[in-house]
């Protein structure tokens, strides 16, 4: 979304409104296990094919607490910068939904496993800090399905009990651009992490969005409204745009905000009333008597961080640092670990400017196309080395380096190989060249004549004559090294 679109709010009615935003995300913990049961985690299965008896609630069932869950939790803490608490308790919040089956869900309240912290958005006037209110651990519920029957919504269970880790941050966000900043880091961290796998489509992060405006300067918050369950950063910011308006128009027309929770129409690209806002009391929350409270220990804490990995501000720093990168350059390359770590794959034996470039531009325009992650690229970290060395050293020019390219897209394939079949050797022979550049100037008499009487500008035709005659494998460095001399 283009920096005039995502500032369409604040800058009509005589600029004086901004937006606020706060989000909720729901970020599903990498797991094969649920928070209390042993049920498996894995996605695409048939419908309730993954439900113990505890993910129905049958009577008598009791919970158990995943250690693993716990440590992805802590380690999340860890990497947003956060406090962990050495002691957090499982409430009951209370509400009664068709896909609950125990009627309430086992989430924390006062005593969240993670506290305060914080994400560092780079945005194009620069870094901003984003504050995380908490992160506490949830069981998911089920899903409610109603396209199946006109008549009948059908329950699926599989979901039921999954463990997802809640991440709120302060009302820090002014735009849909930082959204989509806030999401994209987010998703980051925990992929580095090995937390959560950040897969929208797959439900494996959601969000709450809060919205509210105010007049610009305000330091009071105007009333909030919560657009629930967005599962795409496009719809959050679609969204965005047209809650905070809505909001402006009834305020201009005198009329009042309600406090309440909105659906997004994707179709229709506008929210819908759902419900009144519930307030924490609504939930009737309370301790879980069947869990007791959660305490860890210094020493539990320190092994973990042990175990976190170089995250994405950190990396960049380094790249920044040890490569010379620009600060844009190295954003994009630390996005994520599976993109950083073929980077420095590619670098290991060759140039890291041609690595940079030919990474950032042809490998991911060509992946783009493809649709294909960074994983699944046809050309390997090893052979994109190959073919850098080959520009490097003169054996191809960069423009035949985009032919060898677009074979090598068609299998991993060594690029001196794809070089020594299609005959795509860049020719370097000093002699060879002359007798080239002899023999067009010989053919364009009159232009080398003018040439010399003034017309630099037609240098260029030169160039492109050699480049010509030569099939396009002349080395373009001799070339206008012995033109110059010849004219």
């Amino acid at each position: 979304m283009s920096k005039d679109k995502s500032e369409y709010l604040i800058n009509r009615k005589d600029n004086q409104y901004e937006v606020v935003i706060g989000l909720e995300v729901h970020a599903q913990v990498t797991s094969e296990s649920k928070l209390f049961s042993t049920s498996s985690t894995k996605f695409g299965a048939e419908p309730n094919t993954q439900v113990s008896l505890v993910d129905a609630a049958l009577p008598g069932m009791l919970p158990v607490i995943n250690e693993y869950c716990v440590k992805q939790a802590i380690k999340t803490g860890i990497g947003l910068k956060a406090k962990i608490n050495k002691r957090s308790v499982f409430d009951r919040k209370n509400y009664f939904y068709a896909d609950l089956p125990q009627g309430y869900q086992i989430s924390q309240f006062k005593d969240p496993i993670v506290g305060e912290g914080k994400v560092i958005l780079d945005m194009p006037d620069g870094q901003k800090e984003v504050g995380i209110e908490r992160l506490h651990l949830e069981q998911d519920a089920g899903k409610s399905i109603h396209d199946l029957d006109p008549k009948n919504t059908f329950v699926d269970l599989n979901r039921s009990g999954v463990a997802l880790m809640e991440i709120v941050s302060k009302p820090d966000l002014r735009s849909p651009d930082e959204v989509n900043a806030y999401i994209k880091k987010l998703r980051s961290i925990m992929r580095y992490l090995g937390t959560c796998d950040g897969n929208m489509q797959e439900g494996s992060l959601r969000a709450d969005v809060n919205v509210s405006v105010r007049k610009k300067g305000s330091k009071v918050f105007g009333t909030r409204c919560e657009i629930k369950n967005v599962n795409s950063i496009k719809f959050m910011q679609m969204a965005i745009e047209y809650e905070a308006n809505r909001q402006v128009d009834l305020i201009e027309e005198g009329q009042s905000i309600d406090q309440e929770t909105r659906l997004f129409d994707t179709k229709k690209n506008e929210t819908r009333s759902m419900r009144s806002k519930e307030d924490a009391h609504d939930y009737r929350y309370f301790p879980d008597p069947d869990l007791l409270p959660l305490e860890v220990s210094d020493d539990f804490i320190e092994k973990l961080k042990l175990e976190i990995p170089e995250l994405p501000d950190e990396k960049k720093k380094r790249f920044i640092e040890k490569f010379k990168l620009s600060p844009y350059e190295a954003t994009i390359l630390v996005s994520d670990n599976e993109t950083s770590n073929y980077f420095e794959n590619v670098i290991k034996k060759s140039d890291v400017k041609l690595a940079t470039n030919w990474i950032i531009g042809e490998l991911f325009a060509a992946l783009n196309e493809k649709n294909l992650e960074i994983t699944e690229s046809p050309i390997s970290a090893g052979n994109l080395s190959k073919l850098i060395n080959l520009i490097k050293d003169g054996t191809i020019s960069g423009k035949i380096a985009k032919t060898v390219f677009e074979h090598m897209m068609e299998g991993d394939k060594d690029p001196k190989k794809i070089v020594d079949e299609k005959g795509l050797k860049q020719e370097s022979d000093p002699k060879a060249l002359e007798a080239l550049i002899d023999k067009v100037i010989d053919d364009n008499r009159e232009k080398a004549t003018e040439y010399k009487s003034g017309k630099v500008k037609l240098f260029g035709f030169f160039v492109g004559q050699v480049m010509k005659v030569s099939g396009g494998k002349a080395n373009p460095q001799l070339v206008n090294e012995i033109l110059k001399r010849k004219l």
